[in-house]
Formats: structure tokens, C-alpha cells, sequence
């Protein structure tokens, strides 16, 4: 078996003995590292501050696990509302499959928080403290000197740095901005549990970004192993135009026989997984584009056309026509359309005060006379909720007779932001409205612009 064979059985990443070999991607230049540095900066941005962003009082993304509560973009979700979050949760998941079964993994070269602090700023750092991938190859592999120490310091500090910086915008999503502030300015001592925590988690931001990297993509994250399921023959992916490239054409000679291809390696040596993309579609590829920047520029320096490795489906790479209707995007719509109109339908229909009426425990009435005079005394409880994000008025009233009375201690009463109050009230009237010893009636529920309305029943002795 030749050698070529026996790596592109293993990862690009290991030796024959499975050990790491360490990845030095070149920096590249072009059209699409232009866009892609642009998403980036804009991307990191809105994660950093987002957090920080407070509307009407709320925090705009709030994800508040201890007590279940899920602030999103103006959105009040609980625990118990589990449809919203199910819509949501799985609305997401197959937006990713459509984006995917039409454009590949698009998602990781350009959006995945990943790729997005390891290339657009850890990286960087590298390069620009310890210098190009032969300079940062070279000092690896020298022994420890005063310079190799005075630059690993400089470049892990400044990790360090920036993993606190990520640490404390990541943990605001959880805890709150505002709750964060106050546990960054108290003493450790004061809170011991958040202060490990903090340094726990900038130790993995720490230990990801800055040595980990493209192991997490290849090794850990199972997305592109999905994406064998996901993708098919017509869609977009990162290829290389093996019936224009091949054979290669190392010598620059011009003759009929030769491709386009001068096996420069350029598109190799600028991949941040280490993938030789001429080998075909491969699971570590994340279709960041680099190698198409590095071969355009070789391709304009030697007077050939652009696009030898470009954005293209593997029909149009085997000169098969491409299919303009394809089912599978198509019911990934579907759905992602079913998703969204449950969700509306949902949020349209949720009621923001959690009621319940209950009949007390014991006789299911009670009896008064009063000078010949028979009064039904029906004693009920109300459980209330408050599920809204503010505190709330409520009034209570009865669409009632004059001769019934309706008796109620706390009317206005006032919920604080999720809090959960029983209330009694009570129900008196004579026995004679009381056809065939019942009822029902319509008591009204009323916070701010919102009005409920519940029916209860009275019960008496029967005439």
C-alpha cells in the first residue's frame, strides 16, 4: 500500500501511531477571507455583548437555569412551557439541516463560535506574537531559551486573557449580566462556588481555543458526521475540479495531457484540519474557503482561471446536471414551517396567569339561617401563578345577581414576578337561585389590558 493511500486512511491530524500531529494553517488573503473576516468581527461582537443588552428592564437573552426561566429576545418562557421550547429547540436543529442539505457546512466555516474565536482571533494572536506557521513550527521544536519563554508567556497570557473575557460573556447568558457584575466585584470569598466555576470554565475556553482547536471539529463535535446523512450529490460543499486539475502540472509545462493543478500544496498548507481537499469531500472539511483564496491566487499568478477549487456539488464536479427541486431541503422546510406556525399558535394561546379553581376540602357548602332566611355559603381557593416577567394587579369580580355576593379578602391582589399565591373567596346566596341545587356562574379575571374568564358552579341543597 503506497503512503498516500495509507494517510488518507487516517486523520490528517495523526501519524501512523495516532499521535497528534499539530496543525500551522498559513495565513490566506482573497475574496472570501474579506467576507469571512467581516462576519467574524460582527459575530463576536453580538456574542460579547449581547448579553449586556437589557430591554424594558430584561435582559434581552437570558437562559436562567436555576429557576428555569428563558428570557428570549422579549420572550418569557418557564420550565412548563414546553411546547415554546420544543418549537424553538427543534425549529433551530432543522433550520441547521436545511441550511446544510442546500449550502454543507457552511454553519462551522463561518458561524460556529468554534471556528470563529480559534481562526479569527486565537490564531491571530499566534501569528502575530510568534509569526508564520514555520516560525511557530520552529519555536515548538526548539528548546526551552529566554525568547521562547518571553514569547509563550506573551501568547498564553494573552489567551488567558481572553478566555476570562469569553468565560464571563458566556456565563452572563446563565446567570444574568447584572448578578454576574456583582459576584466579579465581591470578594472570592463571598462566593466561592461562582469564583470556581468562573475559573473552571475559562480552563476549558483556555484549553479549546488555544491547544485543542481543529480536534474539537474532527474529534468531538458529531456534527460532521451528520452531515453524510444531511448532504447529497446536489449540494454546495467546498470541491476541488478534479477533471480540470488532474493530472498535475508541477513543472508548469503547457502540453494537453497536463490539468490545471501545480501541486503547490498551497491549499493544503492554508486548511485549519489539515485536509487535502483535492482528495475529495472528506468529514473534516468545514468549508471555511481557505484553500479556495489560496488556490485563486495561484491560479491568477500563473494566468490560469479561477475556481480550480470552489463552491460547487459533486454533480456539477462529475458534469452531471443539477436538480433545481430536491426533496429533502424541501421537507426540511416543511417542517422548520410546521415548527413556526405551532409556535405562534402557542404563543397566541398562552395565557401569562396560570389559574386554577378548587372547591375547599370538607361539606361541599354551608348552610346559614338567618330569620327565615336560608343562605348557601360556597367556599372556593384559587391558585395563581404569575408567569410573566413583571409584577401584576389582579382583580376579581362575579357576573352575578344582586341577591348573590361574592366575598373575597385580598381584591386587587398583587403578584410578584413568578409568584404563586392561593387565594379564597367565597359565594353567598339564597338557596332559591339555586335551580336543582346548582349554578354556574362567571367570575372575571382581570391583569393589565388582559381579562380571563372561568366558570365555577355553586351547589346547594337541592329544592
Amino acid at each position: 500500500m503506497s503512503d498516500e493511500s495509507k494517510i488518507s486512511q487516517r486523520l490528517r491530524t495523526t501519524d501512523e501511531k495516532g499521535k497528534r500531529i499539530y496543525v500551522y494553517p498559513s495565513a490566506v488573503r482573497g475574496f472570501y477571507k474579506k467576507i469571512r473576516t467581516k462576519v467574524h468581527i460582527a459575530l463576536i461582537l453580538f456574542f460579547l455583548l449581547l448579553p449586556w443588552i437589557h430591554w424594558n428592564g430584561q435582559q434581552l437573552l437570558f437562559l436562567n437555569i436555576s429557576k428555569s426561566e428563558f428570557h428570549f429576545f422579549g420572550l418569557f418562557l418557564r420550565a412548563h412551557d414546553a411546547p415554546l421550547i420544543i418549537f424553538l429547540l427543534l425549529g433551530f436543529l432543522f433550520t441547521i439541516a436545511f441550511i446544510t442539505s442546500l449550502w454543507g457546512r457552511i454553519w462551522c466555516g463561518w458561524a460556529c463560535p468554534q471556528t470563529v474565536f480559534t481562526e479569527a482571533v486565537f490564531r491571530s494572536i499566534e501569528r502575530w506574537i510568534e509569526g508564520g506557521p514555520r516560525e511557530s513550527k520552529e519555536l515548538d521544536n526548539s528548546p526551552m531559551t529566554f525568547r521562547k519563554f518571553r514569547l509563550r508567556f506573551l501568547k498564553w497570557g494573552m489567551y488567558s486573557l481572553l478566555s476570562l473575557i469569553i468565560t464571563h460573556s458566556f456565563l452572563a447568558y446563565f446567570v444574568g449580566s447584572k448578578e454576574l457584575l456583582q459576584i466579579v466585584t465581591s470578594p472570592p470569598t463571598e462566593n466561592w462556588t461562582s469564583f470556581i466555576v468562573i475559573l473552571f470554565t475559562t480552563g476549558i475556553v483556555l484549553f479549546d481555543f488555544g491547544w485543542f482547536r481543529e480536534q474539537f471539529c474532527i474529534i468531538a463535535c458529531p456534527y460532521g458526521r451528520f452531515q453524510s446523512v444531511i448532504l447529497d450529490s446536489n449540494s454546495t460543499v467546498v470541491g476541488y475540479d478534479y477533471l480540470r486539475g488532474e493530472p498535475r502540472n508541477a513543472k508548469l509545462k503547457s502540453d494537453e495531457s497536463s490539468g490545471d493543478c501545480i501541486d503547490c500544496n498551497r491549499c493544503v498548507y492554508v486548511c485549519p484540519t489539515g485536509i487535502d481537499i483535492r482528495q475529495g469531500l472528506q468529514m473534516e472539511c468545514i468549508t471555511c474557503t481557505a484553500c479556495i483564496d489560496a488556490c485563486d491566487e495561484v491560479m491568477t499568478k500563473i494566468k490560469k482561471p479561477t475556481g480550480l477549487i470552489r463552491y460547487t456539488t459533486q454533480n456539477e464536479l462529475a458534469k452531471v446536471s443539477r436538480k433545481n427541486f430536491r426533496v429533502r431541503p424541501a421537507i426540511y422546510a416543511i417542517l422548520i414551517a410546521l415548527f413556526f406556525l405551532g409556535l405562534i399558535y402557542t404563543l397566541q394561546n398562552k395565557s401569562y396567569l396560570d389559574i386554577t379553581i378548587l372547591r375547599v376540602k370538607g361539606a361541599p357548602y354551608e348552610i346559614i339561617r338567618t330569620n327565615e332566611i336560608v343562605t348557601i355559603v360556597n367556599h372556593f381557593r384559587l391558585d395563581i401563578s404569575n408567569q410573566t416577567n413583571s409584577p401584576q394587579k389582579i382583580t376579581f369580580s362575579l357576573s352575578n345577581q344582586d341577591e348573590i355576593q361574592f366575598i373575597m379578602p385580598m381584591n386587587p391582589a398583587t403578584l410578584n414576578e413568578g409568584e404563586i399565591k392561593k387565594l379564597d373567596f367565597f359565594v353567598r346566596s339564597p338557596q332559591k337561585v339555586l335551580t336543582d341545587g346548582r349554578k354556574a356562574l362567571t367570575l372575571t379575571i382581570t391583569y393589565g389590558d388582559t381579562t380571563n374568564q372561568r366558570e365555577i358552579i355553586l351547589v346547594g341543597p337541592n329544592l
